[in-house]
């Protein structure tokens, strides 16, 4: 688990803020809290990379609408809903809107603290990939369109000669485009490439 994630609590109760931060905080995460949805978006700018914990009911912008802004502003952050036994239908409506888990009230401990390091770890993974997504693409995008359709023939697992006939070009030639793009790349074997490229391609 990343030890620099933040855990950004969400509740309009000073009590819970205080109780749940305390549990956090001596539980070894890093805790900013917010009185309200609008209260965390206004701090949007300086947020730092972790999870978010709410509240699903709070006066002004609830959990649900909170989430449905983050979506729309293309923030990544992983959500646990906190809810009360009588708004399991909105924790499920949550879920189905991406959040990560939902935790019942009252909640054990274990519970909430086991969510939220899922939460981070998820987060972690996927900041990861989408760095390694962008170096590729950066890496593809300095390819040639001669080295492009090498590789989507490599791709498409033909040999060289095949390439060679489909592009109208010598097999020698084809293998110095191979050797050129496999250099770009930095792959060792047209398997990383392979790899490389379905990175970039399959969703998350």
């Amino acid at each position: 688990m990343a030890t620099d994630a933040v855990v950004h609590l969400i509740d309009d109760d000073d009590g819970v803020r205080q109780a749940v931060a305390f549990l956090l905080t001596t539980s070894g995460f890093a805790v900013r809290v917010y009185e309200s949805a609008s209260a965390f978006l206004d701090a949007l700018a300086s947020v730092q990379p972790g999870c978010i914990v709410t509240d699903v009911r709070m006066p002004g912008m609830d959990g649900l609408t909170l989430q449905r802004e983050l979506k729309a502003r293309g923030v990544q952050l992983p959500v646990i809903v906190i809810t009360g036994h009588a708004d399991v239908p909105l924790a499920v409506e949550a879920m189905k809107s991406g959040a990560v888990d939902f935790i019942e009230k009252p909640f054990n401990d274990e519970s909430l603290l086991s969510a939220i390091r899922v939460a981070i770890d998820r987060h972690v993974r996927n900041s990861r990939r989408d760095d390694e997504v962008a170096a590729i693409k950066l890496k593809l995008d300095s390819l040639s369109l001669r080295e492009r359709e090498v590789l989507d023939g490599l791709i498409a697992g033909l040999p060289n000669k095949t390439i060679a006939y489909d592009l109208k070009i010598s097999s020698r030639t084809v293998e110095v485009h191979r050797a050129n793009l496999m250099t770009r790349m930095g792959a060792h074997s047209v398997a990383d490439l392979v790899r490389m490229v379905f990175v970039v391609r399959s969703p998350v």
